[in-house]
This record gives structure tokens, sequence and C-alpha cells, in this order.
């Protein structure tokens, strides 16, 4: 290349976006300095996993109150957008009806970020609180809710497309995990009895 005048081309694989940490630096991780939670809907924490289905990904929204590990909160869909992530708060709004000051706690996702979820905060009071930079594991309980599912639930079971995994993730989280599932930071009990005990 060099006798015949050549030189290789190079392809900038990261560009770094100057405005991203100004972007996230209002949002700190509150959570990490607060007392754990002493009841249902003072802490919340949420993310989002992949789940492959007939060779297409389907994305899992999740939102579990850190209190008694119950998922009170979830929605599916083809792709991973900040409908996706409201559908999982409003859900989990309606069925739980939280207070004002609950600290809802995510990654750094860009979707938790969004203009549309910020409004739903200012509106119900949330109080929002993310991971620190390269901290996976501030948000330890979702990532434990999410192996858990995908063990139990995902790993070796056919789903013959989104509305078989739908359903299947309802009974799971429905029946098994909030219900049925014991947990040993909860005493050894299930979350629906962990919060019946309060």
């Amino acid at each position: 290349m060099k006798e015949e005048g050549l030189r290789g081309r190079c392809v900038r694989v990261y560009r770094r976006a100057p405005g991203l940490h100004r972007f996230y630096r209002n949002i700190a991780n509150i959570r990490k300095d607060l007392p754990k939670p002493t009841a249902p809907n003072q802490h919340w924490a949420a993310d989002v996993t992949y789940i492959r289905v007939k060779g297409k990904w389907q994305y899992l929204a999740a939102i579990l109150d850190l209190y008694s590990r119950r998922i009170v909160g979830w929605s599916l869909a083809g792709r991973r957008t900040v409908e996706l992530t409201r559908a999982s708060l409003m859900m989990a709004i309606r069925n739980r009806k939280p207070p004002e000051g609950l600290v809802f706690h995510t990654d750094r996702g860009i979707e938790y970020r969004a203009h549309e979820i910020q409004d739903i905060h200012k509106r119900y009071g949330i109080i929002p609180s993310m991971n620190r930079p390269g901290q996976c594991t501030d948000n330890a309980e979702m990532e434990s809710f999410f192996h858990s599912l995908k063990a139990e639930l995902i790993k070796g079971s056919h789903f013959y497309g989104e509305m078989h995994l739908r359903d299947c993730i309802a009974g799971y989280i429905q029946h098994f995990y909030n219900r049925t599932r014991l947990h040993s930071s909860l005493n050894y009990q299930s979350p629906v009895e962990y919060e019946a005990a309060v």
C-alpha cells in the first residue's frame, strides 16, 4: 500500500456527544443516599430488557416497588420507544396511585429522560433518580428481576409470537412472581404477602 500510495480508510466507531453529560446532569442518583423504603410506593425502580421471539426482538419495560419487590407496572412492544416506558409507568400509577414524593429510579436510558416521562413526573409529584455513569449495580433489583424472568420463564421456552409471549409474561408476573415466588430479602415471603403484613 505504501509503494502504491494507498492509505487505509478508517471509520470512526465512537463519536463523543458533547451535550450528553449536560442532558443527564440535572437527574442525580438520589436513591443511593436515601434509607430503605419502609412501606409500599415510596421508591420504585424501572428498566427495559430484550427478549427474542421468532427471530425478532421484543422489549419489556417493567417497574418494581423496592419495598416489596413487587412488579407494579409493565409493557411489552416490538420497538423500544418512549411509549413503551410511558405505558408501564401509567399502568403502575393506575394500579398503585402513589403519593407525591415517590422516588422513581432508572438506568440512564434515553427513554426515561424524555419530555413525556418528565411531564408525568411533574403531574404526579414523582421525583426522578438515575444511575451514576457506568454503575449498573445502582439498579440491581431490576437486573435481578430480569435475570429471574429469563431463567424461570424465557430460557428453553418456545413462544409462537408476541401475543403468546405477552400472555406468558402476564401469568409469570401476576400469578407467580408477585404472589408465589419467595424472596430471601423478604424473609422468604412473596411480594404480595410481604405487603399484606404492613
